[in-house]
């Protein structure tokens, strides 16, 4: 494992969890919501983005953790390892209202800065429905990749156990 993607739905854990593997491995953790919106979660044009996402996999080793659909095929082509972060609907909501609670009104440490922290419907919505609209396509990107290491974990304890096992290799 030298380049992982870490994706699924916001609320998941993405970065906390990429954090985590980063220690373990020594690996730098590329954040894609710091480098993808601007202050005032100002959007970069599609080609500024693809371009500035060719450049994050150009080195040999990174964990980056994120989705952003527009260029998952090209951060899949370039990684070996993809870990998708497949938990329920339910907990990614209350993960989601706890950070915004945690970091009202300031940025995340994962996020850009000027980009405050907020909860909308719109935002709400989509996680809500990740597993059945957003979730289909994912897997259907992952399954014809015999070349990528595809891991679903889908609870806490699997997550745990997945580190563990890192760890101790």
């Amino acid at each position: 494992m030298k380049r992982i993607l870490v994706i699924g739905s916001g609320g998941a854990g993405k970065t906390t969890f990429a954090k985590r593997l980063s220690k373990i491995l020594m690996i730098e953790v590329i954040h894609l919501d710091s480098l993808y919106w601007k202050s005032g979660w100002i959007e970069p044009p599609k080609d500024e983005w693809k371009q500035t996402v060719e450049q994050l996999i150009a080195p040999e080793c990174w964990i980056m953790d994120g989705n952003y659909s527009g260029t998952l095929d090209v951060r899949i082509e370039a990684c070996d390892t993809v870990i998708f972060l497949d938990f329920a609907q339910t907990i990614c909501e209350w993960r989601v209202i706890k950070r915004s609670i945690k970091y009202r009104n300031k940025s995340r440490p994962d996020m850009a800065e000027g980009c405050p922290e907020k909860i909308d419907l719109k935002f709400m919505l989509w996680v809500w429905n990740y597993q059945k609209r957003t979730k289909p396509k994912v897997v259907r990107m992952l399954t014809d990749k015999p070349d990528k290491t595809v891991i679903f974990l889908r609870t806490d304890a699997e997550l745990e156990e997945f580190l563990a096992r890192i760890k101790d290799a």
